[in-house]
C-alpha cells in the first residue's frame, strides 16, 4: 500500500474529487478490451482441460479434519469458545471506552513488520481500529484453535497452512470498503482508482496466468540494469551456460570459484543491480568467478533428472572451470536447490575418488536433511505428489507461473495481497524493484527432476541416508565427503528453515563451519556490506541442538559476506584471468542467451 503523507486528519473528511472525463473514457475502453481478452483466455483454458498441479480438494479436506477433531472433544471446544468470548468482550469494552472519549490500550496489535496496517488511520479512526483489532483477534483465535485441536502433526500442518491462507485473504486491508487508504483514494478520485484496478485485474487474467503483475513505472533490462557484470560465456551444453566474469583486480586468488544457483528462477538473483550484486562483489574481492546459467527447459528436457543435473550440470561445470583456468580444486559455492545438487556432486566425487577437485564447498540456505520441512510438507504427501505427477506427465515440465504461485502462496501477504491492494484497489504502480523484477522472470523445471526431487529427496529423505541415492550407479554418502564445508543459514528463511539447515552440517564427514545470517531466504542472501543491514551470528562450537548454538552465538552487525570471505580466501595469488584467454574461448558476452529464454 502506498503512503499518503499529506492527507486529511480523518478519512471521512476527505474532499470528494471529480474524475477527469478523458481519463474515464480511456479506462472504459481499456475495461472493454481487457474484459474481452480475459473471457477469451479463461474460456480457452477451461476447454483445454489441463491437469492441475495441486489437489483442489486439499483445503476442504483439511477443514473437515479440523471440524472432526473439534467435535470429538465437546468439553474442550466449550472451553475454547468461553475463552474466545472473554477476548471479544474485552474488545467491545475498549471500543465503548474509546467512544466515551477515553484512550484504552489496544487488546491486540499487528506483529512487527506487518505492513498491511501501517496507515495511521488504522489506529486513529475508531471504525478502522475496530476492524483491525477484530480481524487480528479472530486470526489469533483460529490459529490457537488449530494448535489446540487433537490432530496428528501432518494434518495439523495442512490445516494450519490452509487456515492461514483463508485468514490472509479475509484481512480488511484487502477490501475497498474496509481499507482506509482505499476509501480515501476512492473519494479523492471519484472512483477512478477502482476503474483502473479492475482494468489491471482483467489484464492480468488475460495475460499473466492469474498472477498479479507488479506494475512499475520503469522496468529493468537483463544485461543492462540486471545481470550486467562484465564477462563471457565460455562453455555450454544442453543444460547450462558457464559464465566467467571479467576481473576487476590485477591479481586473483589461485583457486577459481564456481557458483551454482538453484533451478527455480534465473541465476541473476546473485547479479542484480551493481550495488547489490553478490557475484560482482566476489569479483571485486579478487576471485575468478564462474556461474552456471541453467537452461529454461521445455518438453525436450522432460526426461532430464537429478542425475543429469549433477553429472552434466555441476560435475561438467567443474571440469570446464578446470580447463579454463588450468587449476584443480575449485571453491564450490551454491544456494538452495543448487546447494542440494552440489552436495550430491560432492558425494559423487567422493564415491569416484575425485574429492580433490573441490577445495572448499559453501552451502547457502541449503537443505540436505529433509526430515522437517514445515509447511512445505503440505505439497509432498502421497496424494499431492500423485496429482502433481499427473500434471508433470501432461506438460513435461512445471510452468514458471505455477512455481511462482506456489512461492507466492507461502508468502501471501507480501507477494499476493500487498500487490492486490496496490494494483487493484489503489490503482497504483509499484516502486521499481530489481528483486521483484527477478522474481517475475520465472524458469521452468523438467518433469523427471521434480518427480525425483519430490519423492526421493523431499518425501523419502534419501539424501541423508548412505546409499539412499545413486549417481551413475555410485551410491551417495555425505559422510564420505571430507571437503571442508561452510554452511550459511538465514534466520527468517521460510524455504530452508535455519534449524534444519544447521542440522544438515552433521551429515558431512569432514570439517564444517556454520554462520547464521539475518532476514529471509532472498533478502538475507543479497546483503551487501555497504547496506549494513540484518546482522549475523557466529559460534565456533558445534552442539547438536541449534538453539544451544544460537544461545552462545555472538551477534554481529552488517553482512555475513566479509566473515565468510575471510574463511574462503587463500594466500596464493595469480595474475587476474580474463575470460576467453584460457583454453576455453568466449562464446558470447555475459549474461548469455540461456537467461533470456522465457
Amino acid at each position: 500500500m502506498t503512503d499518503t503523507p499529506s492527507t486529511p486528519k480523518s478519512v471521512f473528511e476527505t474532499t470528494p474529487g471529480l474524475p477527469d472525463p478523458v481519463t474515464v473514457s480511456r479506462l472504459l475502453i481499456e475495461l472493454a478490451e481487457h474484459s474481452h481478452a480475459a473471457i477469451r483466455v479463461q474460456t480457452e483454458k477451461a476447454l483445454k482441460g489441463e491437469a492441475l498441479p495441486y489437489d483442489p480438494m486439499a483445503a476442504a479436506n483439511a477443514w473437515v479434519a479440523l471440524n472432526a477433531a473439534l467435535w470429538s472433544n465437546p468439553q474442550r471446544l466449550f472451553e475454547i469458545q468461553t475463552r474466545n468470548l472473554e477476548d471479544w468482550t474485552a474488545l467491545w469494552r475498549t471500543m465503548a471506552e474509546r467512544a466515551a472519549g477515553q484512550t484504552p490500550e489496544p487488546i491486540i496489535e499487528p506483529e512487527r513488520g506487518d505492513r498491511r496496517f501501517k496507515s495511521t488511520a488504522w489506529s486513529d479512526e475508531p471504525v478502522f481500529d475496530y476492524l483491525k483489532q477484530a480481524y487480528l483477534l479472530a486470526a489469533q483465535q483460529i490459529g490457537d484453535l488449530v494448535q489446540d485441536a487433537e490432530l496428528d502433526d501432518k494434518t495439523r500442518t495442512q490445516v494450519d497452512f490452509f487456515s492461514r491462507q483463508t485468514i490472509n485473504a479475509l484481512s480488511p486491508a484487502n477490501y475497498a470498503l474496509t481499507n482506509p487508504d482505499v476509501v480515501r483514494r476512492t473519494i479523492e478520485t471519484g472512483g477512478v482508482n477502482l476503474m483502473t484496478g479492475l482494468s489491471n485485474l482483467l489484464d492480468d487474467l488475460a495475460t499473466n496466468e492469474g498472477l498479479v503483475r507488479r506494475r512499475a513505472p520503469t522496468g529493468f533490462e537483463v544485461g543492462k540494469d540486471l545481470a550486467a557484470t562484465p564477462g563471457a560465456v565460455v562453455f555450454q551444453n544442453e543444460l547450462f551456460q558457464l559464465i566467467q566474469y571479467a576481473p576487476s583486480t590485477e591479481e586473483a586468488f589461485k583457486r577459481p570459484l564456481l557458483f551454482v544457483p538453484p533451478l527455480v528462477n534465473k541465476f541473476y538473483l546473485f547479479d542484480l543491480t551493481p550495488r547489490s550484486s553478490y557475484l560482482k562483489w566476489l569479483v571485486d574481492q579478487g576471485h575468478t568467478v564462474f556461474v552456471i546459467s541453467w537452461v529454461n527447459p521445455d518438453k525436450d528436457h522432460a526426461d532430464k533428472g537429478l542425475e543429469d543435473y549433477v553429472v552434466d550440470g555441476v560435475f561438467e561445470a567443474i571440469g570446464a572451470v578446470e580447463t579454463a583456468t588450468g587449476e584443480t580444486g575449485v571453491d564450490l559455492v551454491s544456494y538452495c536447490l543448487g546447494g542440494t545438487l552440489s552436495a550430491m556432486t560432492l558425494a559423487y566425487l567422493a564415491a569416484t575418488g575425485q574429492s580433490d577437485r573441490v577445495a572448499t564447498a559453501t552451502l547457502i540456505a541449503t537443505l540436505v536433511d529433509f526430515r522437517s520441512i514445515g509447511e512445505w510438507s503440505v505439497f509432498t504427501g502421497e496424494k499431492e505428489l500423485e496429482v502433481f505427477e499427473r500434471y508433470l506427465d501432461q506438460k513435461g515440465y512445471v510452468e514458471a507461473h505455477d512455481l511462482a504461485k506456489l512461492f507466492s502462496t507461502v508468502r501471501a501477504n507480501d507477494l499476493i495481497w500487498n500487490a492486490v491492494v496496490t494494483h487493484y484497489l489503489l490503482g497504483d504502480d509499484s516502486r521499481p524493484s530489481d528483486l521483484l523484477s527477478w522474481f517475475d522472470d520465472g524458469a521452468r523445471i523438467p518433469a523427471a527432476t521434480l518427480k525425483q526431487y519430490g519423492r526421493l529427496v523431499l518425501n523419502q529423505n534419501r539424501l541423508r541416508e548412505p546409499g539412499g541415492l545413486e549417481i551413475k550407479g555410485k551410491p551417495l554418502d555425505l559422510g564420505q565427503v571430507k571437503t571442508p564445508v561452510f554452511v550459511v543459514a538465514l534466520k527468517d528463511d521460510h524455504v530452508s528453515a535455519w534449524k534444519d539447515t544447521y542440522s544438515g552440517r552433521f551429515l558431512f564427514g569432514g570439517e564444517t563451519h556454520f554462520i547464521l545470517g539475518g532476514s529471509g531466504h532472498n533478502a538475507g542472501m543479497i546483503n551487501p556490506p555497504e547496506a549494513n543491514k540484518h546482522g549475523y551470528w557466529t559460534n565456533a562450537a558445534a552442539p547438536t541442538d541449534p538453539e544451544a548454538w544460537l544461545a552462545k552465538a555472538t551477534n554481529k552487525p552488517g553482512s555475513w559476506w566479509p566473515e565468510w570471505q575471510t574463511w574462503l580466501a587463500d594466500d596464493a595469488k595469480v595474475p587476474a584471468r580474463v575470460p576467453g584467454q584460457g583454453k576455453l574461448k568466449a562464446l558470447e558476452a555475459a549474461p548469455g542467451s540461456y537467461v533470456r529464454a522465457r
